[in-house]
C-alpha cells in the first residue's frame, strides 16, 4: 500500500493558490498549470491513485490529470479545473497568490474557482483508502477552463474518463446544478475598398454592409426568442449581444472594413454549428448586394449548452444529500464534455459564484465540512 502523506486541507489549499496557473485568450498573460497538476499528482499518488498526466494538444506548457483509486465498469468522478481568471492586483486587499485567513473565510485566487475544490475532494477521498472498492473513484483535474475549454475538450477527444457518475465542483453553494446555457462568441469581418467619399461608386463601404448584417442578426434574435424559451432559466430565452463593432479610418473615406463581435448563449437543445451555419446563410447575400466579403468566424470554439434529466438517479441523489432543488446556472461549466463521454453529470461544489473572478475572492470557512461530508457520501454510495 502507499505510504497515505498528503497534507491536511490548509496547507494543500494554501500551496495551490500560491501556484499561479491564469489562463487567458490574451497569450501575454497566460500560464502554465504543470505546477498545480504536478502537485495533485503527487499527493494522489502517495495516497495510491494511479495517476495519468495528459499534455494538452499544442500546448506544451499545459496538462490534464486523471487520477484513479479503484476500478470497474462504473465509478464516480469528482472533476476540477486548475486554472484561474487573470486579476487585478491593486484590487486585492491582499496578496492573491497568498492563502489568507480572515473573517472565517479563506482569501485567494481559485480558493472558490475553483482550486478549493481538490483538497476537499482528496479530503473526502482519504476515508476510502484502506476499502475496497468495487467501482472507481477519479479525481479529475483539466486545464483552460477559462479560456478555450481545451483540456475538457481533450478528454472528449480521447474518450476519458469512463465512469457512471461526474460531479463537477464549481462554486454552486452546494446546490446540485442540473442544466446551463452554452455560450458562443463570434464575429463577422467585412471587407469593402476604401475611395474617396466624394464619389460613393470609387468603393464598397463596409459600413452600410454592417448596417444590413446588424439588421439581419437582430431579426434573428427575435426568431429565436420566438422559437425557444425554457422557464427554468432567469432568462427564458437564448439571448444574442451585440457587443462591439471596428470600422473604417476617416469620414471622408468610403468605410475600407468593419468588424462586429457578438455573443450568443443558446438553451440547451440547440446546437452550435446550426446557428453559426445560420447567421452566415443570413448575411451571404449582403456580400452581392453591396460588392463586398463577409467572413464569419469562431472567437473560441464555444461551450455547448447542457442539460441532465431532473430525474437522473445523479441529481435525485444530490438533491437528497443537500436538501436543495437542482437547478439551472447562467454560467457555462465543461459538464457538457463530461456528460458527452456517457456520465451522468451534474455541477456542484463549494463557494458561490458571486466570489468569482472578483477581487477578494474566498471560500468561506462553512463550506469547508458539508463539502467533505457530501462527497464521503457520494464516494460510499458509488463505489463502494
Amino acid at each position: 500500500m502507499s505510504n497515505h502523506q498528503c497534507p491536511d486541507i490548509v496547507t494543500m489549499l494554501a500551496e495551490l493558490i500560491a501556484s499561479p496557473s491564469v489562463s487567458c485568450t490574451n497569450p501575454s498573460l497566460d500560464q502554465s498549470n504543470l505546477d498545480v497538476i504536478e502537485k495533485l499528482e503527487t499527493w494522489l499518488s502517495n495516497l495510491g491513485f494511479k495517476t495519468e498526466v495528459m499534455p494538452i494538444p499544442g500546448a506544451p506548457n499545459k496538462a490534464n490529470l486523471i487520477a484513479t483509486l479503484g476500478s470497474g465498469p462504473g465509478g464516480l468522478v469528482l472533476s476540477g479545473h486548475t486554472d484561474t481568471v487573470p486579476y487585478n492586483d491593486e484590487l486585492w486587499a491582499s496578496n492573491p497568490f497568498r492563502l489568507t485567513e480572515k473573517d472565517n473565510r479563506f482569501y485567494g485566487l481559485g480558493t472558490c474557482d475553483m482550486k478549493g475544490f481538490f483538497p476537499l475532494a482528496i479530503t473526502a477521498a482519504k476515508k476510502f483508502l484502506e476499502q475496497p472498492l468495487q467501482q472507481p473513484l477519479i479525481i479529475l483535474a483539466t486545464a483552460d477552463e477559462e479560456s478555450s475549454m481545451n483540456g475538457a475538450r481533450a478528454l472528449a477527444e480521447a474518450g476519458k474518463p469512463k465512469a457512471r457518475y461526474a460531479v463537477i465542483g464549481e462554486p454552486t453553494g452546494l446546490r446540485p446544478v442540473y442544466m446551463h446555457k452554452g455560450m458562443m462568441m463570434e464575429s463577422i469581418r467585412i471587407k469593402g475598398s476604401a475611395g474617396h467619399s466624394s464619389d460613393p461608386s470609387l468603393g464598397a463601404n463596409a459600413l452600410e454592409a454592417m448596417h444590413s448584417v446588424l439588421g439581419k442578426l437582430i431579426d434573428f434574435r427575435q426568431e429565436l426568442q420566438r422559437d425557444y424559451s425554457n422557464s427554468n432559466f432567469t432568462v427564458s430565452v437564448p439571448t444574442l449581444n451585440l457587443g462591439c463593432v471596428h470600422g473604417g479610418d476617416n469620414p471622408n473615406r468610403i468605410c475600407g472594413h468593419c468588424d462586429l463581435e457578438y455573443d450568443l448563449r443558446p438553451l440547451p437543445g440547440m446546437n452550435l454549428n446550426n446557428l453559426r451555419e445560420s447567421v452566415a446563410q443570413r448575411v451571404k447575400p449582403l456580400e452581392q448586394e453591396f460588392g463586398v466579403q463577409i467572413t464569419s468566424e469562431s472567437l473560441f470554439p464555444g461551450i455547448p449548452p447542457f442539460q441532465n434529466d431532473a430525474s437522473s438517479e445523479l441529481v435525485q441523489t444530490a438533491e437528497k444529500l443537500t436538501g436543495y432543488t437542482a437547478q439551472s446556472v447562467a454560467f457555462g461549466t465543461e459538464a457538457p464534455f463530461l456528460q458527452d463521454l456517457g456520465m451522468d453529470t451534474i455541477v456542484m461544489g463549494p463557494g458561490s459564484i458571486d466570489q468569482a473572478h472578483q477581487p477578494d475572492e474566498y471560500l468561506a470557512f462553512d463550506q469547508i465540512k458539508p463539502t467533505v461530508a457530501i462527497l464521503e457520501q457520494m464516494i460510499a454510495k458509488y463505489c463502494l
